[in-house]
């Protein structure tokens, strides 16, 4: 009940209460700051759009990926970096580098060149895979792990 103290293996964040009997620690919940992807060059298909309905927040970098873009947009606490661009493809082990968590994910028509093919976490052809089924299956996989 709203104001009674967390039983045994239970913990008390924000308004809820979460058990996770498995490891006895926090999970984020709904109001906990939301997961934040960056979305570095242009969505036309609208991948971004899609993680926002999920309740994840997004920050964009138009133009060059850089690591100064990168530390801007906040990648040091981005749980997902997706890239939409991939002649921007230096990005991915520049945010790798920064934020060795974060989710690489390449939503784009063209294949990455193969330098940097194997750093990236996921990469996906928007004719084969639409974006609210992307959005939901990156969100449900952090959820999962949480």
């Amino acid at each position: 009940m709203a104001g009674d103290a967390p039983a045994d293996g239970e913990t008390a964040t924000g308004d809820e209460t979460v058990t996770d009997s498995e490891t006895n620690t926090d999970r984020k919940t709904a109001t906990d700051e939301p997961r934040l992807a960056i979305v570095a060059g242009p969505d036309d298909y609208g991948l971004g759009e899609e993680l926002a309905a999920l309740g994840v927040a997004v920050n964009r970098i138009e133009g060059l990926v850089t690591a100064e873009a990168l530390r801007e947009a906040g990648v040091e606490r981005a749980a997902y970096f997706v890239l939409t661009d991939v002649d921007e493809a230096t990005g991915i082990p520049v945010a790798k580098e920064l934020n060795p968590d974060v989710f690489a994910v390449t939503y784009a028509d063209r294949s990455l060149p193969e330098f940097v093919a194997g750093i990236a976490d996921l990469a996906i052809d928007p004719a084969l895979m639409d974006p609210a089924i992307v959005a939901e299956e990156l969100t449900a996989e952090t959820t999962d792990d949480a």
